[in-house]
């Protein structure tokens, strides 16, 4: 019997580090037509992480996301570095999350403003940034360097263009 319980013993507490060793994981997005959307429930998934929809307080119309008018939302915004278009609510219990994946569409060759809203909305120190995106045509490492440089007391990896991708994207991309 003293051997039972010293081995039930032992499995709990090995069972309890392997616990610890698992980081919890958050995918956050901002998605302004749907695309970036199919992306991150996908990295979602495959990371076995919570999902939070980054959601701006007034919704973007079509207009506003015509990036050849100098005059539409989404092209005021990213003209103005300080812009941060107010968002919806804020993550709750951030605290419980190690790793937090957060998804974008590139505009103008960066994250969009409301990306800024969602970092400096939340407290993200501490935490594994890994950053996603979907883009027509931008790449990925000036997005990357871009908040690196707007948030350099974070530890932000180097992030992936998701433009439609296979499983193995993705994997790579959470592993």
């Amino acid at each position: 019997m003293k051997k039972f319980i010293l081995s039930l013993c032992a499995l709990c507490l090995t069972l309890g580090i392997q616990a610890q060793n698992q980081k919890k994981a958050l995918v956050a997005y901002f998605s302004a037509t749907g695309t970036t959307e199919t992306v991150a429930k996908q990295v979602a998934e495959a990371a076995k992480a919570d999902l939070y929809v980054i959601t701006p307080v007034k919704p973007y119309s079509s207009a506003d996301l015509d990036w050849r008018n100098k005059q539409s939302r989404s092209s005021v915004e990213m003209e103005n570095k300080k812009s941060r278009p107010a968002m919806k609510g804020n993550v709750k219990n951030m605290a419980q999350y190690d790793v937090v994946y957060i998804g974008f569409p590139i505009w103008w060759g960066v994250a969009p403003r409301i990306i800024n809203t969602f970092i400096e909305s939340n407290q993200l120190k501490g935490k594994t940034i890994i950053p996603f995106a979907t883009s027509g045509g931008s790449t990925m490492p000036a997005a990357t360097k871009d908040l690196r440089i707007t948030y350099p007391s974070l530890t932000i990896k180097d992030g992936k263009l998701l433009n439609s991708p296979s499983k193995s994207d993705i994997n790579a991309l959470v592993k």
